[in-house]
C-alpha cells in the first residue's frame, strides 16, 4: 500500500522555565493511504505534540516527516499554511465553528480560503452536506444545533476540501456517549469511502473504532506502534 504519512526519528523539545522538556523521543510512524489510525495516550503522554506535528501546526526539532510525498520538517510558515489548507481536514473536540456564520458558510470556509468564489464553494459543498445529513440545517447557526450536529458540520468542513488526511482531536470529547458513538460510526463510514483518518484520543473505547491503534507514553510510541 501507499504510505501517506512517513515519520522517522522525530524529536521535539520545549523549554519550560529552566528545564528542557523532551516531548517526543525518536518517534517513527507510517500511516497508509485509506487507513483509520488511533493515537492513544493519557494526558501528558505527548499525543497532542504528535498531533500538532502531524497537522503541520508545529515543526520538528529533528527527524523527517513526509506527508503525501512532501517533506514537512524543513518547510517555512507559508508552505505549512498551504499544506494545512490543502492536505489536512481538522476535526476538533470543541468544533471550532464560527458562531455568526451559518452551517453552509462554515462548511464552505476552506474552499473560500483557497480562492474559490462563494457560488463555486457552495456548489462544491452540496454532496458533502448530503452525505452528512445536514441538508435541512444549512441556514442554521451553530447555536441552533445540538453538539452532534455541530460536530457533523465540523466534519463536513474538514471533508469538503478533499484533504489527504482527516485529523480528529478527541472528536467525541464534548458529546454524550450515544452521540459520540454516532460520530465514530460516521468515521467508520467515511473511512470505508476511502478517507484516511488519524484520530487522537485518551479513551480505549473510542480507539477501538480504528483499524489500528498506536500508544504513546512519555513521548515514545509503543514497540508495536510503527508499521
Amino acid at each position: 500500500m501507499e504510505s501517506i504519512i512517513q515519520m522517522s526519528g522525530i524529536n521535539k523539545y520545549y523549554q519550560v522555565g529552566a528545564e528542557r522538556l523532551h516531548a517526543l523521543r525518536d518517534v517513527s510512524l507510517t500511516v497508509e493511504r485509506g487507513e483509520f489510525l488511533a493515537i492513544l495516550g493519557p494526558s501528558g503522554s505527548g499525543k497532542s505534540t504528535l498531533m500538532n506535528l502531524v497537522g503541520c501546526m508545529d515543526t520538528t526539532d529533528s527527524g523527517s516527516y513526509l506527508l503525501d510525498g512532501e517533506e514537512i520538517s524543513t518547510m517555512k510558515d507559508g508552505d505549512l499554511t498551504r499544506v494545512r489548507n490543502e492536505k489536512i481536514g481538522f476535526i476538533f473536540q470543541k468544533y471550532q465553528l464560527i458562531p455568526k456564520y451559518t452551517v453552509l458558510q462554515n462548511i464552505c470556509m476552506p474552499l473560500l480560503i483557497r480562492g474559490r468564489s462563494r457560488r463555486e464553494a457552495e456548489e462544491a459543498c452540496g454532496e458533502t452536506i448530503r452525505l452528512l445529513g445536514l441538508g435541512e440545517r444549512v441556514k442554521h447557526r451553530p447555536s441552533e444545533l445540538s453538539g452532534g450536529q455541530q460536530q457533523r458540520v465540523a466534519i463536513a468542513r474538514a471533508l469538503v476540501g478533499q484533504p489527504s488526511i482527516l485529523l480528529a482531536d478527541e472528536p467525541t470529547g464534548a458529546l454524550d456517549s450515544a452521540t459520540g458513538r454516532e460520530v465514530l460510526e460516521l468515521f467508520v463510514t467515511l473511512n470505508s469511502l476511502g478517507n484516511t483518518i488519524v484520530m487522537i484520543t485518551h479513551d480505549e473505547k473510542v480507539a477501538k473504532y480504528a483499524h489500528r491503534v498506536v500508544r504513546i507514553i512519555d513521548g515514545e510510541l509503543s514497540a508495536s506502534a510503527a508499521s
